[in-house]
């Protein structure tokens, strides 16, 4: 059960000073940014460990991030960003002690380097039960070439199906409890992924909060290589809402 919003007893401070947080940094070919991350990431207070879910990379992200002091774990080939984060969610499971309570997840993405530490913002609400999920808010990129289009159609979606409105619904930075995730699961595939995790969590009555972080990443340019990942976002966005309509209207049934 999520922890209610009311005043919290001593009982319950000493229990939220116990609450350990999990980084899942589902990665691929990121050996140039991967160990930074990974060091500024073990910054965070509460967080006490650290997993990269190497997802198939070409290059040596696995080595190079086990040295900065991930725990790492491997796809054999590239299975897209939504299986490394339930394969993170599943080790991190596994290694969550008996008896204990279980671990906050902080999914975040590996080229976030020295700012990564700045992910920390997140924990708070979830920490402190005002949400179930909270969304890093970036600044703006400098370098980025999109124009808004694939957010205007996420966060439009996102209103419709649920009533809330995201300022950033692709933003990948985000912290939830082990319950929330669950009910999300299985996650929509591709890059659709935060659109549909979004849309799952709230339509069933779980909060989502957006929050500002200091974060720098490499964004999508305006080459063709930046058109092409916007038109694959766009194409997994659209999947991701057009499945769960499809539920929505069967569950009305």
């Amino acid at each position: 059960m999520r922890r209610a919003k009311s005043e919290s007893s001593q009982v319950d401070e000493r229990i939220l000073e116990r609450q350990r947080v999990a980084v899942v940094i589902p990665a691929k070919d990121e050996s140039a940014r991967i160990a930074a991350t990974v060091r500024s990431a073990r910054a965070i207070p509460h967080v006490d460990l650290v997993l990269v879910v190497d997802d198939g990379s070409e290059d040596d992200t696995q080595d190079v991030a086990r040295e900065a002091g991930a725990v790492v774990v491997r796809h054999s080939h590239n299975r897209g960003k939504a299986a490394a984060m339930e394969t993170g969610a599943a080790v991190v499971a596994m290694r969550d002690a008996q008896g204990k309570l279980p671990r906050l997840l902080l999914f975040i993405d590996g080229d976030l380097a020295e700012t990564a530490v700045n992910t920390a913002p997140l924990i708070d609400p979830v920490l402190k039960g005002e949400a179930d999920m909270s969304i890093a808010l970036l600044p703006p990129q400098p370098g980025a070439g999109g124009r808004g289009f694939v957010v205007g159609a996420a966060r439009t979606a996102i209103t419709k199906l649920t009533g809330w409105t995201p300022t950033q619904p692709l933003s990948g930075m985000r912290c939830l409890t082990r319950e929330a995730f669950e009910a999300a699961t299985p996650l929509a595939r591709g890059w659709g992924v935060e659109t549909g995790l979004t849309i799952d969590l709230v339509s069933q009555g779980y909060v989502a909060v957006e929050v500002p972080c200091d974060l720098k990443h490499r964004p999508s340019g305006r080459d063709w290589k930046g058109t092409l990942h916007r038109a694959n976002q766009y194409r997994d966005v659209q999947l991701a809402v057009a499945a769960r309509r499809v539920r929505k209207i069967g569950a009305k049934k």
